[in-house]
């Protein structure tokens, strides 16, 4: 592999620092105990308290995780040396922001459970990773049942997707009238009203506008009733906070079943299946030097010798999450899916078109997720606000070819920023 675990663990308290410019935040959300807090730690292996009682995380657990990327140093046969992050045989693993947030429960946007203040704390996030019990072993308040009783796990997500309705619905509600009127008598932008009512959650402009086309309502917002603005409200949280379904502990007893049954009536829904134990279990054991193992692949590999146990626990992960599923544990796809496919982040390297190494020698050093758009010119003043006043030109490291201010960029670039 050409790198140790101890290297890793200093790089990650290194990335704990890591100055996140982009702002971007994933939120994983769930009823508790639904294993949030285990998906944390396998995606961190930051030191959280992990328990099957409801309410084991009260204060939000921020933590680095990081999306897997396919690094350019493959394409100029060398080997990178990340400022942030780390490089296993040539997949590049960029920091990320992560954070687990409390358990929600019915009436959660009423209050119960300190709803109001969980929800709270997700409105910072870009996007949600709903993790849902797929054992069916627990309530919707996270509660344990008595061996042969079974919970509906789509009620899990419906509920949850309520009570997200509700809160972005209640936000509105506060001065609705006032907010809705002042902003027909002013003829300020109904779009710009919205935002300003959302301000801190993220809600941009065009999304509003996109929200306006599609849930045709009256031209006058003042004139809604409550079903109407309920209409706007939930159709604006999946237009601004998108959300990804995280089929955990698939391979319970009922993970299987229960996992086709969500993915089946919940078909506006990406579910992707996962196992967040197996991932902390391989992760765990290769930090120990017992496996060889890169996040997100679907194979491991042996390095020392192992007792019984071990070897039976690593080959039914092998045979129970790892052959069975597309996505291995699902755990690393499930970022890379947020990041990637649902943001639509893209991963761009600087590098010069003559020389990979900055100044000290390290080679492709630095990695940055930009959001979608980004031309040449933005990334130069992401950089530095004098590249971006005095630059001239990019160069693209593979071609050697010159991109204008307007280029846009695309997924794993390499560039040199030229200034005057």
């Amino acid at each position: 592999m050409g790198i140790s675990w101890k290297e890793i663990l200093q790089w990650q308290r290194k990335d704990k620092k890591w100055k996140k410019i982009n702002k971007m935040l994933i939120g994983l959300i769930g009823k508790p105990s639904v294993g949030k807090s285990t998906f944390f730690k396998a995606s961190t292996l930051a030191e959280v308290e992990i328990a099957s009682y409801p309410f084991t995380t009260i204060k939000p657990n921020h933590g680095v995780g990081y999306v897997r990327v396919d690094c350019i140093d493959k394409e100029f046969n060398t080997q990178c040396n990340p400022n942030h992050g780390f490089c296993i045989n040539h997949q590049r693993f960029v920091p990320i922001d992560l954070m687990d947030v409390a358990g929600l429960v019915p009436g959660a946007s009423e209050g119960k459970g300190l709803g109001n203040q969980f929800l709270d704390d997700l409105r910072g996030a870009d996007i949600f990773i709903h993790i849902v019990d797929c054992s069916g072993e627990t309530n919707t308040e996270g509660k344990m049942l008595e061996k042969g009783e079974g919970c509906d796990v789509c009620e899990d997500v419906k509920f949850l997707e309520e009570e997200l309705d509700k809160w972005f619905c209640n936000i509105l509600l506060k001065a609705w009238k006032t907010f809705a009127r002042t902003a027909e008598l002013s003829k300020t932008k109904f779009s710009e009203a919205v935002v300003k009512q959302f301000s801190g959650l993220k809600v941009k402009e065009e999304q509003v506008k996109d929200v306006l086309l599609k849930v045709n309502l009256p031209e006058k917002a003042s004139t809604w009733n409550e079903e109407q603005l309920m209409k706007f409200a939930s159709a604006l949280r999946k237009e601004s906070k998108p959300m990804i379904i995280a089929a955990n502990k698939v391979d319970t007893e009922n993970g299987e079943k229960n996992y086709k049954k969500i993915k089946e009536k919940f078909k506006d829904y990406l579910v992707v299946p996962c196992s967040a134990n197996s991932e902390l279990a391989l992760r765990q054991a290769s930090k120990s030097g017992l496996i060889e193992y890169i996040p997100g692949d679907k194979e491991f590999k042996i390095l020392k010798e192992l007792n019984d146990k071990q070897i039976s626990a690593l080959n039914k992960i092998k045979e129970d999450v790892l052959e069975r599923y597309e996505y291995g544990t699902g755990v690393q796809a499930v970022l890379n899916i947020a990041v990637f496919d649902f943001l639509k982040y893209i991963a761009i390297f600087p590098a010069s078109a003559n020389k990979l190494s900055d100044s000290k020698g390290n080679i492709l050093p630095d990695c940055f997720l930009m959001p979608p758009g980004t031309t040449a010119l933005d990334f130069a003043f992401y950089l530095h606000t004098d590249f971006g006043k005095n630059f001239i030109k990019a160069i693209d490291a593979r071609t050697k070819m010159a991109w204008g201010k307007e280029h846009k960029l695309k997924h794993r670039d390499g560039l040199e920023i030229v200034t005057r």
